[in-house]
């Protein structure tokens, strides 16, 4: 079987709950996955929004969440899942608003597209010293054996 993530909050392609974004309580939403390969050292998770600013015009893609050596053992996290919470060994990336930790959608306009990307990996990729996305996805290279994908949309409601 494939690698495959899911949410028991939203459907792959549906609207995200407005308590895990902005609008609401800014917390993450629950996420498991399941048929990791055998070889799977550890797992990586990312968040982005690949249409900011504006969807009928995007100028980048804005990080929500970066998580990396997870462990193979971990089959998800939790709804709100913070720093302490994370899975032993779980190490942190630096998002868009320049701190660890997940930042809910929150859209200055339209409604965006927000990807849920899960990697199994080969190996540990160690203290990579709280990395962009862009030194994150540099490490992981030559090393993903797996990979899943959720997205979930949001669209401010006032």
């Amino acid at each position: 079987m494939a690698l495959t993530l899911t949410s028991s909050a939203f459907e792959n392609g549906q609207a995200i709950p407005r308590p895990y974004s902005c609008e609401g309580e800014d917390t993450s939403p629950p996420l498991s996955w399941q048929s990791l390969p055998g070889t799977t050292r550890s797992l990586v998770l990312i968040v982005d929004d690949p249409d900011a600013p504006d969807p009928k015009a995007p100028k980048m893609t804005w990080v929500h969440w970066l998580l990396y050596d997870l462990p193979p053992t971990t089959t998800g996290l939790p709804e709100h899942t913070t720093t302490e919470q994370l899975p032993s060994g779980t190490r942190e990336g630096i998002n868009d608003w320049h701190r660890t930790g997940y930042g809910g959608p929150c859209p200055p306009i339209g409604r965006h597209r927000y990807f849920f990307k899960l990697y199994a990996l080969d190996r540990l990729l160690g203290d990579l010293h709280n990395p962009s996305k862009a030194e994150l996805e540099n490490a992981m290279q030559g090393h993903i054996i797996a990979q899943a994908q959720l997205m979930g949309t949001y669209q401010k409601q006032r």
